[in-house]
């Protein structure tokens, strides 16, 4: 999307995006400090061995050949950040359906949070400079992680050619349409880009939303808070076939309204709201 589409755009998606007051946690303690620095070390040593053995192996085999170590690598991920983990999955998101997984943005571990729930090969959509970062940038690159370029309407292009050649080749797509990382442990609002997109394709969109990530770890902080339960709520299919351009402020409501329904209630059940 251009840099002037976005700006017309400011005013166009004035829609409900509820409560937006930030979520307090509880207050962090030495025990706490002392246990994520022993996380660390756990989560840093088990990401730093597993992507690089699955990068590796991607020199050989194919992605599709290799998703097993990538469902090995997020569900230990997961694991080592002393976290329990559930999914639960509407019953009509069918395997073999190629979708668009529509998620809310909380930290690094988004895509761990998600990817064992479905057995769908999951194809992130990342921004290139991410593809920088050491270790993790090849491990995304050798898996054919879709780079998203700011700004630029070549770059626009090449990101939908790309997600139409992932969905041909049976693959679902995963993007964050807040645009960046929670603050406030709420769903932010949406920026309408990936749902232009998914009505270009014409594959459904799938709510997906994750709950008890936030107190593991957040943004703008380097802890990792253990004992925590992480929930992923896959929610019914949303069909985009035939949809148009005026549809996408409905659309872009009605999914972020789900997803917000599942985070808000989660944090009433533990008297933050």
């Amino acid at each position: 999307m251009t840099q002037a589409r976005e700006h017309s755009d400011k005013g166009k998606y004035d829609l409900d995006w509820g409560d937006q007051t930030p979520i307090e946690l509880d207050p962090v303690t030495l025990a706490d400090r002392a246990k994520s620095v022993a996380l660390w070390g756990i989560a840093g040593s088990w990401m730093l061995g597993v992507t690089t053995a699955a990068t590796l192996a991607r020199q050989v085999w194919s992605p599709d050949q290799c998703d097993w170590i990538d469902r090995v690598y997020t569900r230990g991920q997961i694991v080592t950040t002393g976290s329990t983990w559930e999914g639960v999955v509407h019953p009509s998101v069918k395997p073999e359906q190629p979708y668009f997984f529509i998620q809310n943005h909380v930290n690094h571990l988004d895509h761990c949070s998600m990817y064992n729930a479905t057995p769908h090969f999951k194809q992130g959509v990342e921004l290139e400079e991410h593809f920088k970062y050491p270790v993790y940038g090849p491990f995304m690159k050798s898996r054919g992680t879709i780079p998203v370029v700011r700004g630029s309407a070549e770059g626009l292009k090449r990101l939908i050619k790309n997600i139409r050649s992932e969905v041909a080749h049976g693959h679902s797509i995963l993007a964050f349409p807040e645009g960046t990382r929670t603050v406030t442990g709420r769903v932010a609002p949406f920026k309408p880009g990936m749902f232009r997109i998914a009505l270009q394709v014409g594959i459904p969109i799938v709510p997906v939303s994750v709950t008890g990530m936030y107190e593991v770890m957040r943004k703008d902080s380097l802890m990792i808070r253990p004992g925590h339960h992480v929930a992923v709520f896959y929610d019914e299919p949303i069909p985009t076939a035939g949809l148009k351009e005026t549809d996408v402020p409905e659309l872009m409501q009605q999914v972020h309204r789900t997803i917000r329904g599942r985070v808000d209630d989660y944090w009433r059940a533990r008297g933050k709201l």
